[in-house]
Formats: C-alpha cells, sequence, structure tokens
C-alpha cells in the first residue's frame, strides 16, 4: 500500500514537547508513508476578537490550506463536528481510501480558531480525533500518532502497549 501523506497544519509548533513527539511520529512513520508535515502561516488574531474578526482569520487561514492542496489529493479535515473513529476503523478507512487509489491524503489541522467553513466543504472526509478539546498543536501530535498506530494495525503489528 504506497500512500503519500501531507499534514497542512497552521501556524509554528511553539511548544518543545509536542514538537519532539511530532518529530518521533514522523520518523516513526518513514517505513509505512511518505509522511510531511507542511506548515502555514496563521493569521494574526486580534486583541478584540468578535464573530466578523474570527470568521476573517479562519478565512485567511482556510485560503492558505487550499492553495496547499495539490491536485487529486483527497482531503480530510479535522474537526470537532467530524466522525469519530476507533485506531482499527481510522486503519481501515486508509486501506479503503488507497484501494480506490486515492493514496495521496492531505490531513487539515486549523489554527487556534479551528478551520474555515470552505475548507470543511472541500473536505471529502470530516474526522474528529475525541470528543475531548485539544491545541491546534496537540492535535498534529494525536494525528501522527493515529497514523502510525493506523499502520501497525494495517500490517498486522502489535499497537498496544
Amino acid at each position: 500500500m504506497a500512500i503519500g501523506i501531507r499534514v497542512l497544519a497552521v501556524g509554528k509548533t511553539r511548544t518543545r514537547f509536542i514538537d519532539l513527539g511530532i518529530n518521533e511520529y514522523l520518523k516513526r512513520l518513514r517505513p509505512y508513508a511518505r509522511t510531511e508535515l507542511v506548515i502555514l502561516p496563521a493569521a494574526k488574531v486580534p486583541p478584540r476578537l468578535d464573530e466578523k474578526a474570527a470568521a476573517a482569520v479562519k478565512e485567511a487561514e482556510g485560503r492558505a490550506i487550499l492553495g496547499a492542496l495539490s491536485p487529486g489529493e483527497h482531503l480530510i479535515a479535522l474537526s470537532e463536528r467530524g466522525q469519530e473513529l476507533t485506531s482499527e476503523e481510522f486503519a481501515a478507512l486508509l486501506q479503503k481510501l488507497a484501494l480506490r487509489g486515492e493514496s495521496r491524503l492531505a490531513f487539515a489541522v486549523g489554527g487556534t480558531l479551528g478551520l474555515a467553513s470552505e475548507v470543511l466543504a472541500a473536505a471529502r472526509t470530516v474526522l474528529s480525533l475525541s470528543r475531548l478539546t485539544f491545541t491546534h498543536e496537540l492535535a498534529r501530535l494525536i494525528l501522527l500518532e493515529q497514523l502510525y498506530r493506523a499502520f501497525r494495525i494495517i500490517h498486522g503489528e502489535p499497537y498496544h502497549y
């Protein structure tokens, strides 16, 4: 199963332990899939954030995400309103997409305010990592860990430690 994965993430990772974890899982994913973390610029959040300003921030970041997509990529958006899957179901989804010939995946992880409605509308799949709320930085790490776990499941390797 040759698969390419790009994680399109808004804003730099500023927490050192999260950055170390991201790098660790990118390294662990190498034997399974070409995986790339693409950091997109975060829009400046004004000190007085009202609904209109929040929408403008998300819209600017959404344009960056949609502009970073490559032709033929299957866009998977991460949203609290997305479908929740078990690790086994996530692995099955990756296998199903690969079998359908959709082996180029782009996961969209929004900035501090989440994803723009345009990104959610463009996504072919919308997933939630949990009903719990995570920072956008932590969501990147959790996504990469779950991708690694999914590939271990797909390859019949132990995945519970």
